[in-house]
């Protein structure tokens, strides 16, 4: 399944929490003309290096069928950023 919530949770640096929640769909329609030159350069990028573009498209079809429930905090001093895909 491919993740459709993104929550994103950030502690600053006096204490204070922000939750964020990005939908993926939406990222995904308003950054498409960005996503398609994207997915032209990594196609250059396998004819480049001699890589199969249907296998590195099935290995990123693999990793955003593997991103939901994954959680992961960044933290630096007292700013603390956990990231929730669901």
């Amino acid at each position: 399944m491919i993740p459709q919530l993104v929550t994103v949770r950030v502690r600053r640096s006096n204490g204070r929490r922000l939750r964020l929640y990005v939908p993926v769909l939406l990222v995904l329609l308003v950054l498409s003309p960005l996503l398609l030159l994207a997915v032209l350069a990594g196609l250059v990028a396998c004819f480049i290096t001699r890589v199969s573009p249907v296998g590195a498209l099935r290995g990123t079809g693999q990793l955003l069928w593997a991103l939901p429930g994954t959680r992961f905090e960044i933290e630096q001093g007292r700013t603390a950023v956990l990231v929730c895909v669901r």
